[in-house]
């Protein structure tokens, strides 16, 4: 799988709370630490650091979990 986002695209995703949008502030491409806990990134399956629109809370997807966000091109 291929990047599909870039740092400053705007996305959405699921939440328990419901659908949220956010802004892609990192993009990571290799294993990482987040919140004390390694997550599993790489070239073919990048993970997306997203600041919240509405919060001050970030959240780490996978491509497969997010969309473009409304508006975006």
């Amino acid at each position: 799988m291929t990047r599909r986002f870039d740092v400053g695209d705007h996305v959405s995703w699921n939440s328990e709370a419901g659908r949220v949008s956010g802004t892609v502030s990192r993009v990571h491409t290799r294993d990482f630490t987040f919140r004390g806990r390694t997550r599993r990134a790489s070239e073919d399956e990048p993970q997306y650091e997203i600041e919240s629109d509405r919060t001050d809370h970030v959240a780490v997807h996978k491509d497969g979990s997010l969309t473009r966000a409304s508006g975006d091109g």
